[in-house]
């Protein structure tokens, strides 16, 4: 990032653009970095800057504890994003990310802080819906471990690995204690528009879990069901990216 006052280790970017138009920050699910996104800027707009957000505890940050609940992850980062909200910007998020991005906007607004053009909601059920689905992340390894295998986000060759599994099990362990320790307060719906997109094999991030975040928005809202289960970010990247690129396309024609 060459255009915010400082650098900081919660951005990166791979191609970074002072003449961007628009600045597009990624949240990753549980368990996942800014490596989620590395290929995706060749998709989106020229005028877009691509910023995934690296939370701590993986990566560079490994050595950092990750958050275990959603309020003071959501502050930290309003903190560390802030210099970096001063042009126009959208906030993208899949899974535990959708909940991220959409909690920060709403910390924004309440602190006076920009709202996004747009929030892009992937993979996650609307927040003002409860969550009947039992805690996990205080499961023995072996029952956790098999949860991770059924909801097919991590590669067998890891989950059959002991010693990454022993590195990765903890942020694991936090990045799910954070989600399913969420509790959504009831605010004013949104000003921005919000997109959502799901995967038409996932049962928590499909079909009327995801229409009901309609109710978080007075600025319009869309819906679209891409091939794929709830990793549908990865198998059906393609047509995603072109769905992304085209909400892009459309706020920046409305911001001209």
């Amino acid at each position: 990032m060459t255009s915010a006052p400082f650098p900081t280790p919660w951005l990166t970017c791979p191609r970074p653009n002072p003449r961007a138009r628009l600045r597009l920050f990624c949240f990753p699910y549980a368990g996942g970095s800014t490596m989620i996104y590395r290929q995706w800027q060749d998709a989106l707009p020229a005028e877009v800057e691509l910023c995934p957000v690296q939370l701590p505890g993986r990566a560079a940050r490994l050595r950092e504890a990750p958050f275990t609940r959603v309020e003071p992850l959501v502050a930290a980062c309003a903190e560390a994003l802030g210099p970096y909200l001063d042009k126009p910007f959208a906030f993208f998020g899949h899974s535990m990310g959708a909940t991220i991005g959409f909690e920060l906007a709403r910390w924004l607004r309440r602190h006076g802080g920009p709202q996004p053009r747009i929030l892009f909601v992937s993979g996650r059920r609307a927040p003002q819906l409860p969550d009947t689905l039992p805690h996990t992340y205080d499961l023995p390894d072996a029952d956790f471990i098999a949860d991770l295998r059924r909801l097919n986000g991590t590669p067998t060759e890891v989950l059959e690995h002991p010693e990454m599994m022993a590195l990765l099990l903890p942020l694991l362990r936090a990045d799910f204690e954070l989600i399913q320790t969420y509790s959504y307060t009831p605010e004013p719906p949104l000003s921005c528009p919000i997109a959502a997109f799901g995967g038409v094999e996932d049962e928590e991030g499909s079909g009327p879990f995801l229409e009901a975040w309609r109710e978080q928005t007075t600025g319009g809202f869309s819906l679209q069901l891409f091939p794929g289960d709830h990793f549908f970010l990865h198998t059906a990247r393609a047509p995603l990216l072109e769905a992304l690129s085209r909400r892009l396309h459309e706020s920046l024609r409305t911001a001209a």
